[in-house]
């Protein structure tokens, strides 16, 4: 595939339903005990997955026409100190080996270690200039679970940032200070590439989480990529059809919550 095949390989009609399984490096991840059953679990309801390498060289024939992410970084969020943030690990070699369609890294402006971080993330978008591998940036202002530092401002910068540095895709949080769908819808105009928000930690709150895809597609987002909020609700499939169903079928958080309460077949 060339490079925009792979892209189109997450692309429905220019949207995207993908369910990162990358946090067994980095969190405790109950919900993720066996993310094999979980593929097969979801897989009717998204697009593509986000996976780190180890899962990836395993998940074989039963990701077949999905978009494959590789993680190409391990964040790390449970050491002090040097070891702390983002870590590179994988490039694109690594991605085409497992039949991956694209790579993904953490972008963390202000952290302490930045100017590192940053070098990171221009050697991953650098390798990915000589083969047909897109790279998604994650861009997180100040680094992961940093939530009240999740501002329209500070967004508004790690997304410009992430494309201005060669990303084909940016995912990010929704803004925690956003007082309608057009603060956000502005922050997705300043950015010339794809924009998809992430959902963070598990929110245990169906109607906050559906409201919040609603508006985020309803600014111009071309998607999302939301994990912990997938797998460790009750119903992952059920969660995912209804998140499917606003991001494909543009139905309103209210039309995904009645869904939400069918079987799932």
């Amino acid at each position: 595939m060339n490079r925009q095949e792979n892209l189109e390989a997450f692309f429905r009609d220019g949207k995207t339903v993908i369910l990162p399984i990358d946090h067994g490096c980095a969190i405790p991840v109950p919900g993720l005990a066996n993310p094999f059953a979980l593929i097969e679990k979801v897989n009717p309801y998204v697009d593509g997955y986000v996976m780190n390498l180890g899962v990836a060289l395993r998940a074989g024939d039963m990701l077949a026409g999905k978009g494959i992410c590789l993680r190409a970084d391990v964040y790390n969020t449970r050491t002090e100190g040097h070891g702390a943030g983002s870590i590179g690990m994988w490039g694109c070699e690594e991605a085409e080996m497992v039949g991956a369609n694209a790579v993904m890294t953490m972008l963390y402006p202000g952290i302490a270690r930045e100017n590192i971080h940053f070098q990171e993330c221009a050697d991953l978008i650098r390798g990915s200039l000589d083969t047909d591998i897109p790279v998604i940036i994650e861009a997180l202002p100040y680094g992961l679970g940093q939530t009240a530092k999740y501002t329209c401002e500070n967004i508004a910068f790690a997304v410009r940032l992430g494309a201005e540095i060669g990303a084909d895709v940016v995912k990010t949080p929704y803004p925690v200070d956003a007082q309608s769908p057009d603060d956000f819808r502005r922050i997705v105009e300043s950015c010339f590439v794809p924009v998809i928000i992430l959902g963070g930690a598990a929110m245990n709150d169906d109607t906050s989480l559906l409201k919040t895809v609603e508006d985020a597609m309803e600014a111009g987002a071309s998607g999302i990529a939301i994990g912990r909020n997938v797998w460790q609700h009750k119903s992952p499939a059920a969660i995912a059809r209804s998140l499917a169903a606003i991001v494909h079928e543009d139905a309103s958080a209210l039309e995904a919550l009645a869904l939400l309460k069918e079987p799932v077949r």
